[in-house]
């Protein structure tokens, strides 16, 4: 049976029959398991956790320099421009 997901992804779920073999499969794999309800619900989320403070995606377009000289200081650059302009604005109300 064909299903769609939220960002319009067409797939095809597994019949009764292909769901049974599935698990019948996980069964017999000594590596593998299906976790608790328990054990599920200690998993974390993968990646990057919620910014508390939520950001704005635009594109801008900046001199070398500035990009140069903020890319030179390592990771979260970007953090950092954000943080000069924040100081700008909170200077200029």
């Amino acid at each position: 049976m064909p299903v769609k997901s939220k960002s319009g992804r067409s797939f095809e779920l597994p019949t009764d029959e292909e769901e049974i073999d599935i698990n019948t499969g996980i069964a017999y794999d000594p590596d593998t398991y299906e976790l608790s309800n328990e054990e599920f619900s200690k998993l974390r989320p993968v990646g990057r956790p919620m910014a508390d403070v939520k950001k704005d995606r635009i594109t801008i377009r900046l001199s070398t320099e500035v990009t140069d000289y903020f890319r030179a200081t390592g990771k979260g650059w970007q953090t950092r421009v954000d943080k000069v302009l924040l100081e700008y604005v909170s200077t200029h109300k």
